[in-house]
């Protein structure tokens, strides 16, 4: 347990660990960014194909995204916090101790999006229109992840007496993992409605980039000393800097892009998906050159096949009511030529009697 935290007038006391297994304390920061992952990955699964990306690439890309992700939000801590790790108890890889950074993490989580765009083999994937479908999902997670930062009561700001102030050990600070989370659900909103908007492929990841970088300088400036790292041995915050040069470069390129550049969005950005097709095709439906759907994973043969099978169908009808007449037909016939026979019977009789009668008469004389 930590000290008690105030915020808006409410006192709270939340314990670090939400329970224990096997001896092991599960803590709440790790279930909310786990819970800020799953929220921003059912987002952009359910976004992608809506604009000409597969949920089935985007899966694909995170389950290699995020391991990467972490290893580098940690790498990062490491490298520009070396005299920390200069103690030899202190482990690099004791994550669980806690050391991470979020810049690590998206430039590792970016730089395996850009490599799985280029090497797929099935069917490459735009990177721009593919880091347009993965920014919001950032956003999201995000906005719900800083709350971890609540709970552990860490990544605080300097002392203010504003009336939003958080007090924690005696003090007043600025609740600086708040601003960063209201400051990403503002950002996540923005691009959500204007994503239908865009002009040309990564437009929503220079905005993102925009956005978030001119947020992070100004709350990075507002932390305590302790939560920042530094360039060496200098008073430069890594973190204050990166997000200066990533809003200066990204509000370039976007003044570039609207203002100069001439773009086509009816050409250029990906038209949406078609419908899946329903059957055993369990594959991302993609359009062919003709228009007809097909499954990503080869359900072109399955499509075909589902055609072939009901042409079969319906040729089996046709041949099944075809018989049917035929048997119609043979019965009529065969009911009308007993019916004529019947008729014959009494006129062959009369013949055979009339016979017999002059017969008789021939014998008599």
């Amino acid at each position: 347990m930590g000290s008690p935290i105030t915020l808006f007038g409410i006192e709270m006391d939340p314990n670090r660990a939400a329970f224990t297994i096997f001896g092991r304390e599960i803590h709440w920061y790790g279930i909310i960014i786990a819970v800020a992952f799953l929220v921003a990955a059912f987002y952009v699964t359910r976004r992608a194909p809506k604009v000409g990306i597969s949920g089935d690439d985007v899966i694909d890309a995170l389950l290699f995204a995020v391991p990467v992700a972490i290893i580098f939000s940690r790498v990062y801590y490491v490298l520009f916090n070396l005299q920390e790790f200069s103690d030899p108890s202190k482990s690099i890889w004791a994550i669980w101790d806690g050391g991470i950074a979020i810049y690590g993490a998206i430039i590792g989580g970016v730089l395996t999006v850009f490599v799985f765009s280029r090497l797929k083999k099935k069917r490459k994937v735009d990177f721009p229109a593919f880091m347009d479908v993965l920014v919001p999902g950032l956003f999201i997670g995000q906005c719900i992840g800083r709350w971890g930062n609540f709970i552990n009561r860490e990544v605080y700001g300097t002392v203010t007496d504003l009336p939003w102030k958080m007090t924690l050990e005696g003090k007043s600070v600025h609740p600086t993992f708040l601003y960063e989370s209201l400051w990403c659900l503002v950002g996540f909103l923005a691009l959500h409605f204007l994503f239908k908007k865009r002009r040309f492929n990564g437009q929503i990841t220079l905005m993102y980039a925009a956005w978030y970088g001119l947020g992070r300088a100004f709350f990075e400036g507002l932390r305590e000393k302790e939560y920042s790292l530094y360039i060496g041995s200098t008073d430069i915050r890594v973190s204050q800097l990166l997000s200066v040069l990533i809003f200066v470069a990204a509000m370039a390129l976007l003044a570039y892009h609207l203002l100069y550049k001439k773009h086509d969005p009816a050409v250029e950005l990906l038209a949406p998906l078609p419908p899946r097709v329903k059957g055993k095709g369990s594959g991302t439906p993609v359009a062919t050159e003709d228009g007809e759907p097909k499954d990503a994973d080869g359900g072109e043969a399955k499509v075909a096949e589902a055609k072939a099978a009901d042409v079969a169908s319906e040729d089996g009808d046709d041949g099944e009511a075809e018989a049917a007449d035929d048997g119609e037909a043979e019965a009529v016939f065969d009911g009308e030529a007993k019916a004529k026979a019947k008729a014959d019977k009494p006129d062959k009789a009369k013949a055979a009697d009339k016979a017999e009668e002059s017969s008789g008469e021939d014998k008599t004389e």
